[in-house]
Protein backbone atom coordinates (compact mmCIF):
# COMPACT_ATOMS: atom_id res chain seq x y z
CA UNK A 1 0.00 0.00 0.00
CA UNK A 2 3.00 2.37 0.26
CA UNK A 3 2.83 3.18 -3.45
CA UNK A 4 -0.74 4.46 -3.25
CA UNK A 5 -0.73 5.92 0.27
CA UNK A 6 -0.12 9.49 -0.87
CA UNK A 7 -2.78 9.52 -3.64
CA UNK A 8 -5.39 8.20 -1.22
CA UNK A 9 -4.44 10.80 1.35
CA UNK A 10 -4.01 13.80 -0.92
CA UNK A 11 -6.74 13.43 -3.58
CA UNK A 12 -10.24 13.95 -2.16
CA UNK A 13 -12.09 12.07 -4.92
CA UNK A 14 -10.18 8.88 -4.09
CA UNK A 15 -11.92 8.77 -0.73
CA UNK A 16 -15.26 9.20 -2.53
CA UNK A 17 -14.37 6.19 -4.65
CA UNK A 18 -13.40 4.21 -1.59
CA UNK A 19 -16.80 4.98 -0.09
CA UNK A 20 -18.54 3.94 -3.35
CA UNK A 21 -20.14 7.35 -3.89
CA UNK A 22 -21.53 8.48 -7.24
CA UNK A 23 -19.23 11.22 -8.49
CA UNK A 24 -18.36 13.28 -11.54
CA UNK A 25 -14.63 13.80 -11.98
CA UNK A 26 -13.55 16.56 -14.35
CA UNK A 27 -10.14 16.05 -15.90
CA UNK A 28 -7.84 18.95 -14.91
CA UNK A 29 -5.61 18.32 -17.95
CA UNK A 30 -8.44 18.37 -20.49
CA UNK A 31 -7.56 19.97 -23.85
CA UNK A 32 -3.97 20.76 -22.92
CA UNK A 33 -1.44 20.27 -25.73
CA UNK A 34 -0.01 16.77 -26.06
CA UNK A 35 1.74 14.45 -28.50
CA UNK A 36 0.51 10.96 -29.32
CA UNK A 37 2.14 7.83 -30.76
CA UNK A 38 -0.76 7.43 -33.21
CA UNK A 39 -2.39 9.77 -35.69
CA UNK A 40 -5.12 10.11 -38.28
CA UNK A 41 -3.16 8.07 -40.84
CA UNK A 42 -3.18 5.08 -38.46
CA UNK A 43 -6.96 5.23 -38.12
CA UNK A 44 -7.48 5.40 -41.88
CA UNK A 45 -5.08 2.47 -42.31
CA UNK A 46 -7.25 0.47 -39.92
CA UNK A 47 -10.39 1.49 -41.79
CA UNK A 48 -8.82 0.38 -45.09
CA UNK A 49 -8.09 -3.03 -43.58
CA UNK A 50 -11.73 -3.42 -42.53
CA UNK A 51 -12.74 -2.57 -46.09
CA UNK A 52 -10.32 -5.15 -47.55
CA UNK A 53 -11.96 -7.80 -45.40
CA UNK A 54 -15.52 -6.84 -46.40
CA UNK A 55 -15.73 -9.55 -49.12
CA UNK A 56 -14.63 -12.15 -46.57
CA UNK A 57 -17.31 -11.10 -44.11
CA UNK A 58 -20.03 -11.28 -46.75
CA UNK A 59 -18.97 -14.88 -47.48
CA UNK A 60 -18.28 -16.10 -43.94
CA UNK A 61 -21.01 -14.12 -42.14
CA UNK A 62 -24.03 -13.64 -44.44
CA UNK A 63 -25.66 -11.27 -41.94
CA UNK A 64 -23.12 -8.67 -43.06
CA UNK A 65 -24.27 -8.69 -46.70
CA UNK A 66 -26.87 -5.95 -46.18
CA UNK A 67 -24.09 -3.53 -45.22
CA UNK A 68 -21.67 -4.83 -47.89
CA UNK A 69 -19.44 -6.54 -45.34
CA UNK A 70 -18.80 -3.43 -43.26
CA UNK A 71 -19.36 -3.92 -39.53
CA UNK A 72 -21.34 -0.90 -38.39
CA UNK A 73 -24.28 0.06 -36.17
CA UNK A 74 -27.13 2.59 -36.44
CA UNK A 75 -27.24 6.05 -34.92
CA UNK A 76 -30.79 6.35 -33.58
CA UNK A 77 -32.78 9.30 -32.27
CA UNK A 78 -34.36 8.31 -28.93
CA UNK A 79 -36.83 11.06 -27.99
CA UNK A 80 -39.06 8.75 -25.96
CA UNK A 81 -36.12 7.57 -23.89
CA UNK A 82 -35.03 11.17 -23.41
CA UNK A 83 -38.38 12.00 -21.86
CA UNK A 84 -38.38 8.87 -19.67
CA UNK A 85 -34.91 9.30 -18.21
CA UNK A 86 -35.18 13.02 -17.56
CA UNK A 87 -38.45 12.40 -15.71
CA UNK A 88 -36.93 9.47 -13.81
CA UNK A 89 -33.74 11.29 -12.80
CA UNK A 90 -35.44 14.71 -12.55
CA UNK A 91 -33.24 16.90 -14.72
CA UNK A 92 -33.48 18.88 -17.95
CA UNK A 93 -31.58 17.87 -21.06
CA UNK A 94 -30.99 20.59 -23.63
CA UNK A 95 -30.29 19.37 -27.16
CA UNK A 96 -31.01 16.17 -29.07
CA UNK A 97 -30.35 12.67 -27.76
CA UNK A 98 -29.15 9.72 -29.87
CA UNK A 99 -28.13 6.14 -29.22
CA UNK A 100 -25.12 4.61 -31.00
CA UNK A 101 -26.37 1.06 -31.22
CA UNK A 102 -23.23 -1.04 -31.03
CA UNK A 103 -25.54 -3.62 -29.49
CA UNK A 104 -26.48 -4.24 -33.14
CA UNK A 105 -22.94 -4.64 -34.49
CA UNK A 106 -22.81 -7.83 -36.57
CA UNK A 107 -21.19 -11.05 -35.33
CA UNK A 108 -20.75 -10.31 -31.61
CA UNK A 109 -23.34 -7.61 -30.96
CA UNK A 110 -21.00 -5.37 -29.01
CA UNK A 111 -18.47 -2.57 -29.36
CA UNK A 112 -15.77 -5.24 -29.04
CA UNK A 113 -16.52 -6.18 -32.66
CA UNK A 114 -14.56 -3.06 -33.57
CA UNK A 115 -11.32 -3.65 -31.69
CA UNK A 116 -11.31 -7.40 -31.12
CA UNK A 117 -12.23 -8.36 -34.66
CA UNK A 118 -9.86 -5.76 -36.09
CA UNK A 119 -6.83 -7.22 -34.33
CA UNK A 120 -7.77 -10.73 -35.49
CA UNK A 121 -7.98 -9.43 -39.07
CA UNK A 122 -4.57 -7.81 -38.83
CA UNK A 123 -3.01 -11.02 -37.51
CA UNK A 124 -4.68 -13.11 -40.23
CA UNK A 125 -3.68 -10.71 -42.99
CA UNK A 126 -0.04 -10.65 -41.84
CA UNK A 127 0.19 -14.44 -41.77
CA UNK A 128 -1.53 -14.82 -45.15
CA UNK A 129 0.60 -12.15 -46.86
CA UNK A 130 3.83 -13.57 -45.43
CA UNK A 131 2.86 -17.05 -46.63
CA UNK A 132 2.64 -15.80 -50.21
CA UNK A 133 -0.94 -17.05 -50.53
CA UNK A 134 -2.55 -13.59 -50.33
CA UNK A 135 -1.87 -10.31 -52.11
CA UNK A 136 -3.26 -6.99 -50.91
CA UNK A 137 -5.24 -6.53 -54.14
CA UNK A 138 -6.87 -9.97 -53.94
CA UNK A 139 -10.53 -10.21 -53.08
CA UNK A 140 -10.31 -11.30 -49.46
CA UNK A 141 -13.20 -13.73 -49.77
CA UNK A 142 -10.53 -16.27 -50.75
CA UNK A 143 -9.63 -16.39 -47.05
CA UNK A 144 -12.73 -18.53 -46.60
CA UNK A 145 -11.10 -21.29 -48.67
CA UNK A 146 -9.80 -24.45 -47.03
CA UNK A 147 -6.15 -23.70 -47.80
CA UNK A 148 -6.30 -20.63 -45.57
CA UNK A 149 -8.13 -22.45 -42.80
CA UNK A 150 -5.36 -25.04 -42.91
CA UNK A 151 -2.74 -22.27 -42.81
CA UNK A 152 -4.32 -20.54 -39.82
CA UNK A 153 -4.80 -23.85 -37.98
CA UNK A 154 -1.06 -23.85 -37.24
CA UNK A 155 -1.46 -20.66 -35.21
CA UNK A 156 -3.31 -19.75 -32.04
CA UNK A 157 -5.02 -16.62 -30.77
CA UNK A 158 -5.74 -16.08 -27.09
CA UNK A 159 -7.25 -13.30 -24.99
CA UNK A 160 -8.29 -12.53 -21.44
CA UNK A 161 -11.87 -11.28 -21.38
CA UNK A 162 -14.87 -10.52 -19.21
CA UNK A 163 -17.04 -11.73 -22.08
CA UNK A 164 -17.71 -9.51 -25.08
CA UNK A 165 -14.11 -9.16 -26.25
CA UNK A 166 -13.75 -12.92 -26.03
CA UNK A 167 -16.91 -13.37 -28.08
CA UNK A 168 -15.80 -11.06 -30.88
CA UNK A 169 -12.31 -12.53 -31.08
CA UNK A 170 -13.42 -16.12 -30.56
CA UNK A 171 -16.17 -16.18 -33.18
CA UNK A 172 -14.10 -14.61 -35.98
CA UNK A 173 -10.77 -16.28 -35.19
CA UNK A 174 -12.37 -19.72 -34.98
CA UNK A 175 -14.18 -19.15 -38.27
CA UNK A 176 -10.87 -18.26 -39.93
CA UNK A 177 -9.37 -21.50 -38.61
CA UNK A 178 -7.22 -20.39 -35.68
CA UNK A 179 -6.95 -22.35 -32.45
CA UNK A 180 -8.60 -19.96 -30.02
CA UNK A 181 -8.33 -19.76 -26.23
CA UNK A 182 -10.27 -17.32 -24.07
CA UNK A 183 -9.22 -16.86 -20.44
CA UNK A 184 -12.14 -15.76 -18.24
CA UNK A 185 -12.96 -15.37 -14.57
CA UNK A 186 -15.50 -17.82 -13.17
CA UNK A 187 -17.83 -14.88 -12.51
CA UNK A 188 -18.16 -14.06 -16.23
CA UNK A 189 -21.58 -14.77 -17.72
CA UNK A 190 -22.16 -18.50 -18.24
CA UNK A 191 -24.00 -18.00 -21.52
CA UNK A 192 -21.00 -16.21 -23.00
CA UNK A 193 -18.71 -19.10 -22.08
CA UNK A 194 -21.18 -21.60 -23.51
CA UNK A 195 -21.53 -19.72 -26.80
CA UNK A 196 -17.76 -19.60 -27.20
CA UNK A 197 -17.47 -23.33 -26.60
CA UNK A 198 -20.17 -23.95 -29.18
CA UNK A 199 -18.02 -22.02 -31.69
CA UNK A 200 -15.07 -24.34 -31.05
CA UNK A 201 -13.24 -22.01 -28.66
CA UNK A 202 -11.37 -23.30 -25.61
CA UNK A 203 -12.52 -21.39 -22.52
CA UNK A 204 -10.30 -21.53 -19.43
CA UNK A 205 -11.87 -20.29 -16.22
CA UNK A 206 -10.09 -18.80 -13.20
CA UNK A 207 -11.14 -18.10 -9.66
CA UNK A 208 -10.49 -14.45 -8.95
CA UNK A 209 -10.83 -11.32 -11.07
CA UNK A 210 -10.36 -10.42 -14.71
CA UNK A 211 -6.79 -9.42 -13.84
CA UNK A 212 -6.04 -13.00 -12.80
CA UNK A 213 -7.40 -14.33 -16.10
CA UNK A 214 -5.57 -11.88 -18.34
CA UNK A 215 -2.27 -12.32 -16.51
CA UNK A 216 -2.52 -16.10 -16.80
CA UNK A 217 -3.41 -15.87 -20.49
CA UNK A 218 -0.49 -13.57 -21.19
CA UNK A 219 1.94 -15.92 -19.45
CA UNK A 220 0.70 -19.03 -21.26
CA UNK A 221 0.80 -17.35 -24.67
CA UNK A 222 4.41 -16.29 -24.10
CA UNK A 223 5.40 -19.97 -24.05
CA UNK A 224 4.13 -20.61 -27.60
CA UNK A 225 5.82 -18.72 -30.49
CA UNK A 226 2.79 -19.35 -32.72
CA UNK A 227 0.29 -18.05 -30.18
CA UNK A 228 -0.85 -14.43 -30.59
CA UNK A 229 -2.08 -12.87 -27.36
CA UNK A 230 -4.52 -9.99 -27.81
CA UNK A 231 -3.83 -7.80 -24.81
CA UNK A 232 -6.84 -5.81 -23.65
CA UNK A 233 -4.60 -3.90 -21.25
CA UNK A 234 -2.11 -2.66 -23.80
CA UNK A 235 -2.89 -3.25 -27.49
CA UNK A 236 -2.67 -0.36 -29.94
CA UNK A 237 -4.30 -2.53 -32.61
CA UNK A 238 -7.39 -2.94 -30.44
CA UNK A 239 -7.28 0.81 -29.82
CA UNK A 240 -7.19 1.62 -33.55
CA UNK A 241 -10.05 -0.76 -34.30
CA UNK A 242 -12.21 1.17 -31.85
CA UNK A 243 -10.99 4.50 -33.24
CA UNK A 244 -12.41 3.72 -36.71
CA UNK A 245 -15.86 4.23 -35.19
CA UNK A 246 -15.23 7.97 -35.42
CA UNK A 247 -14.91 7.83 -39.22
CA UNK A 248 -18.20 5.98 -39.49
CA UNK A 249 -19.95 8.27 -37.02
CA UNK A 250 -18.80 11.35 -38.93
CA UNK A 251 -20.60 10.02 -42.02
CA UNK A 252 -23.74 9.14 -40.05
CA UNK A 253 -23.90 12.63 -38.56
CA UNK A 254 -23.51 14.17 -42.01
CA UNK A 255 -26.18 11.91 -43.50
CA UNK A 256 -28.63 12.85 -40.75
CA UNK A 257 -27.78 16.54 -41.22
CA UNK A 258 -26.49 16.85 -37.66
CA UNK A 259 -24.14 19.82 -37.57
CA UNK A 260 -21.10 19.71 -35.27
CA UNK A 261 -19.21 22.96 -34.70
CA UNK A 262 -18.41 25.45 -31.95
CA UNK A 263 -22.05 26.46 -31.55
CA UNK A 264 -23.31 22.89 -32.02
CA UNK A 265 -21.12 20.79 -29.69
CA UNK A 266 -21.15 17.00 -29.56
CA UNK A 267 -21.18 15.15 -26.23
CA UNK A 268 -20.55 11.41 -26.16
CA UNK A 269 -21.11 9.17 -23.12
CA UNK A 270 -19.31 5.81 -23.01
CA UNK A 271 -19.09 2.92 -20.53
CA UNK A 272 -15.55 2.11 -19.42
CA UNK A 273 -14.14 -1.18 -18.18
CA UNK A 274 -10.45 -1.56 -18.91
CA UNK A 275 -10.84 1.68 -20.87
CA UNK A 276 -9.58 0.59 -24.28
CA UNK A 277 -12.76 0.81 -26.33
CA UNK A 278 -14.04 4.21 -25.06
CA UNK A 279 -10.52 5.63 -25.28
CA UNK A 280 -10.15 4.47 -28.88
CA UNK A 281 -13.49 6.00 -29.82
CA UNK A 282 -12.57 9.23 -28.03
CA UNK A 283 -9.19 9.43 -29.76
CA UNK A 284 -10.82 9.08 -33.17
CA UNK A 285 -13.50 11.63 -32.39
CA UNK A 286 -11.03 14.20 -31.10
CA UNK A 287 -8.90 13.83 -34.24
CA UNK A 288 -11.94 14.43 -36.47
CA UNK A 289 -13.94 16.98 -34.45
CA UNK A 290 -11.29 18.59 -32.25
CA UNK A 291 -12.58 20.93 -29.53
CA UNK A 292 -16.17 20.53 -30.74
CA UNK A 293 -16.55 17.04 -29.25
CA UNK A 294 -16.38 16.10 -25.57
CA UNK A 295 -16.54 12.59 -24.10
CA UNK A 296 -17.41 11.39 -20.62
CA UNK A 297 -16.85 7.84 -19.38
CA UNK A 298 -19.10 5.97 -16.94
CA UNK A 299 -17.97 3.34 -14.42
CA UNK A 300 -19.63 1.36 -11.60
CA UNK A 301 -19.10 2.70 -8.08
CA UNK A 302 -17.74 -0.70 -7.04
CA UNK A 303 -15.04 -0.85 -9.75
CA UNK A 304 -14.06 2.61 -11.11
CA UNK A 305 -10.65 1.55 -12.45
CA UNK A 306 -10.05 4.19 -15.14
CA UNK A 307 -11.15 7.04 -12.88
CA UNK A 308 -8.89 5.84 -10.07
CA UNK A 309 -5.95 5.48 -12.43
CA UNK A 310 -6.38 8.89 -14.04
CA UNK A 311 -7.22 10.82 -10.85
CA UNK A 312 -4.12 9.50 -9.10
CA UNK A 313 -1.92 9.62 -12.18
CA UNK A 314 -0.91 6.02 -11.49
CA UNK A 315 -3.02 4.59 -14.33
CA UNK A 316 -2.44 0.81 -14.59
CA UNK A 317 -0.18 0.82 -11.51
CA UNK A 318 -3.17 1.05 -9.18
CA UNK A 319 -6.18 -1.25 -8.81
CA UNK A 320 -9.59 -0.69 -7.24
CA UNK A 321 -8.81 -3.65 -5.02
CA UNK A 322 -6.07 -1.52 -3.45
CA UNK A 323 -8.91 0.63 -2.06
CA UNK A 324 -10.69 -2.38 -0.61
CA UNK A 325 -13.48 -2.26 -3.21
CA UNK A 326 -15.13 -5.58 -4.03
CA UNK A 327 -15.43 -5.08 -7.81
CA UNK A 328 -18.96 -6.50 -7.92
CA UNK A 329 -21.34 -5.07 -10.52
CA UNK A 330 -24.23 -5.98 -12.79
CA UNK A 331 -22.16 -4.42 -15.58
CA UNK A 332 -20.05 -7.54 -16.15
CA UNK A 333 -18.33 -5.99 -19.17
CA UNK A 334 -17.02 -3.20 -16.93
CA UNK A 335 -15.77 -5.47 -14.14
CA UNK A 336 -12.09 -4.70 -14.59
CA UNK A 337 -10.06 -3.71 -11.55
CA UNK A 338 -7.01 -2.24 -13.28
CA UNK A 339 -7.16 0.05 -16.32
CA UNK A 340 -5.43 -0.35 -19.65
CA UNK A 341 -1.79 0.66 -19.93
CA UNK A 342 -2.87 2.85 -22.84
CA UNK A 343 -6.16 4.42 -21.73
CA UNK A 344 -5.01 6.83 -19.05
CA UNK A 345 -2.00 8.03 -21.00
CA UNK A 346 -3.93 8.61 -24.24
CA UNK A 347 -6.88 10.20 -22.43
CA UNK A 348 -4.80 12.52 -20.23
CA UNK A 349 -5.70 15.56 -22.34
CA UNK A 350 -8.54 14.18 -24.50
CA UNK A 351 -11.16 13.06 -21.96
CA UNK A 352 -13.48 15.62 -20.35
CA UNK A 353 -14.40 13.51 -17.35
CA UNK A 354 -15.60 10.28 -15.76
CA UNK A 355 -18.73 9.59 -13.71
CA UNK A 356 -19.61 6.67 -11.47
CA UNK A 357 -23.02 5.04 -10.96
CA UNK A 358 -24.74 2.52 -8.74
CA UNK A 359 -26.11 -0.60 -10.40
CA UNK A 360 -29.78 0.23 -9.86
CA UNK A 361 -29.43 2.99 -12.43
CA UNK A 362 -28.34 0.72 -15.25
CA UNK A 363 -31.01 -1.85 -14.40
CA UNK A 364 -33.66 0.88 -14.62
CA UNK A 365 -32.23 2.30 -17.87
CA UNK A 366 -32.17 -1.17 -19.45
CA UNK A 367 -35.88 -1.56 -18.78
CA UNK A 368 -36.72 1.99 -19.85
CA UNK A 369 -34.89 1.62 -23.15
CA UNK A 370 -36.92 -1.46 -23.97
CA UNK A 371 -40.21 0.10 -22.89
CA UNK A 372 -39.71 3.41 -24.72
CA UNK A 373 -37.75 2.53 -27.85
CA UNK A 374 -38.04 -1.26 -28.08
CA UNK A 375 -34.25 -1.59 -27.90
CA UNK A 376 -32.65 -4.57 -26.14
CA UNK A 377 -29.25 -4.06 -24.52
CA UNK A 378 -27.32 -5.52 -21.60
CA UNK A 379 -27.08 -3.42 -18.41
CA UNK A 380 -23.48 -2.27 -18.95
CA UNK A 381 -24.54 -0.80 -22.31
CA UNK A 382 -26.76 1.75 -20.57
CA UNK A 383 -23.99 3.21 -18.38
CA UNK A 384 -23.75 6.23 -20.66
CA UNK A 385 -27.18 7.35 -19.51
CA UNK A 386 -25.78 7.65 -15.97
CA UNK A 387 -22.96 9.85 -17.26
CA UNK A 388 -25.51 11.90 -19.19
CA UNK A 389 -27.51 12.53 -16.03
CA UNK A 390 -24.56 13.32 -13.78
CA UNK A 391 -22.80 15.68 -16.16
CA UNK A 392 -25.57 18.05 -17.23
CA UNK A 393 -25.23 20.52 -14.38
CA UNK A 394 -21.53 20.94 -15.14
CA UNK A 395 -21.99 21.07 -18.92
CA UNK A 396 -24.73 23.69 -18.69
CA UNK A 397 -22.31 25.95 -16.83
CA UNK A 398 -19.39 25.55 -19.23
CA UNK A 399 -20.69 24.89 -22.77
CA UNK A 400 -23.27 26.30 -25.22
CA UNK A 401 -25.95 23.63 -24.83
CA UNK A 402 -28.84 25.09 -26.84
CA UNK A 403 -27.87 23.22 -30.02
CA UNK A 404 -25.99 20.34 -28.43
CA UNK A 405 -26.02 16.77 -29.71
CA UNK A 406 -25.79 14.00 -27.11
CA UNK A 407 -24.84 10.42 -28.02
CA UNK A 408 -25.06 7.58 -25.52
CA UNK A 409 -22.94 4.67 -26.74
CA UNK A 410 -24.79 1.36 -26.26
CA UNK A 411 -21.96 -1.12 -26.12
CA UNK A 412 -23.60 -4.55 -26.29
CA UNK A 413 -26.53 -6.86 -25.81
CA UNK A 414 -27.68 -8.42 -29.10
CA UNK A 415 -26.57 -11.93 -28.15
CA UNK A 416 -27.99 -11.95 -24.60
CA UNK A 417 -30.36 -14.95 -24.30
CA UNK A 418 -34.02 -13.99 -23.94
CA UNK A 419 -34.35 -15.70 -20.54
CA UNK A 420 -31.32 -13.82 -19.19
CA UNK A 421 -32.57 -10.53 -20.61
CA UNK A 422 -36.07 -11.02 -19.16
CA UNK A 423 -34.63 -11.52 -15.68
CA UNK A 424 -32.68 -8.26 -15.96
CA UNK A 425 -35.70 -6.46 -17.43
CA UNK A 426 -37.90 -7.48 -14.49
CA UNK A 427 -35.28 -6.39 -11.98
CA UNK A 428 -35.10 -3.02 -13.68
CA UNK A 429 -38.88 -2.76 -13.56
CA UNK A 430 -38.77 -3.38 -9.81
CA UNK A 431 -36.16 -0.65 -9.36
CA UNK A 432 -38.35 1.84 -11.25
CA UNK A 433 -41.48 0.90 -9.30
CA UNK A 434 -39.67 1.18 -5.97
CA UNK A 435 -38.21 4.54 -6.97
CA UNK A 436 -34.71 3.47 -6.00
Amino acid sequence: MTEIANPIKEIPIVNDLKEKREVLWINPDYQKKAQFPLGQADIFDAEARFERFAPYFMTAFPETITNKGILESPLTSINKMKKAITNYDDYDLTGNLYLKEDNQLPISGSIKSRGGIYEVLKIAETIAINSGKLAYLDSYDILYNSEFKELFSHYGISVGSTGNLGLSIGIVAAKLGFKVTVHMSQEAKSWKKQLLREKGVEVIEYSGSFTTAIDAGRQKAALDPKMYFIDDEGSYDLFLGYATAAIRLQKQLKDQKIVINQDHPLFVYLPAGVGGSPSGVTFGLKLLFGSNVHTIFAEPTHIPSVLLGMATGLNEKISVYDLGLDGKTEADGLAVGRPSRIAGKMMKTLLLGISTFNDNRILAYTTQLKDTEGIKVEPSATAGFAALHQSQSYLNQHYPMKNATHIVWATGGMLVPDTEYEEVYQRGKAVIQNGS
